[in-house]
């Protein structure tokens, strides 16, 4: 079982705690991982581009010059694709982008990228962290002592409201609750910092 150290929102380590191999020790299976994370940024898209057919298109109500005897071009309506401001042929329209992959695939993308955290030494365990008031100040001086200065994903078990407002100003870094960890955010952040807590949700959930 992998070891990882605890430390306090002052930098100092109070002890140390196992993870679940199932979870924090398996091979990190890329290609599932990339699966996973083009399946989520897939069912981020609005899907709300639109385009109009000619039957869409205003006007055209009437045949722009007589058939002939004008030297032009037979027209019958001004709404043609072949016009200017005419319909768009096989344009886009509204749809839904998001698809599903197994289930099976999703939790081993999941605990292939908490893996390779504890890995990389991206992992960083708190005995606790909560907040009296929301401090933005307080954040920042948190993760001074943590040694943090990348982008930094901030796990609590629920969602802390004070945790949530001192977090979210500060640039690159994102607090989330343990049950909506996903493999984008991980991916997008380079240091993973959870609560105690939240590791014994997180492999309550996916073991």
């Amino acid at each position: 079982m992998p070891k990882v150290a605890i430390y306090n929102v002052q930098g100092a380590q109070v002890g140390e705690m196992e993870l679940n191999d199932e979870i924090f020790g398996i091979e990190p299976n890329e290609a599932v991982v990339h699966e996973a994370v083009v399946m989520q940024l897939a069912s981020l898209r609005r899907g709300t581009h639109a385009t109009k057919t000619r039957a869409e298109v205003r006007g055209g109500g009437r045949k722009p010059w007589r058939q002939k005897g004008t030297g032009r071009a037979r027209a019958g309506t001004i709404r043609s694709p072949l016009w200017r401001k005419g319909g768009i042929v096989f344009g886009p329209k509204p749809r839904d982008y998001a698809y599903s992959i197994p289930r099976k695939k999703r939790r081993l993308a999941i605990k292939s990228v908490l893996s390779s955290k504890v890995n990389t030494g991206d992992l960083i365990v708190l005995d606790n962290l909560t907040l009296a008031a929301p401090k933005t100040k307080e954040m920042v001086q948190v993760l001074n002592n943590l040694k943090v200065d990348k982008k930094a994903l901030i796990v609590t078990v629920d969602n802390e409201t004070n945790v949530e407002r001192s977090a979210r100003n500060i640039a690159g870094v994102k607090p989330l609750a343990a049950d909506g960890i996903n493999v984008y955010d991980l991916l997008n952040h380079d240091k993973l910092i959870i609560t105690k807590d939240a590791i014994a949700k997180v492999e309550e959930v996916w073991a």
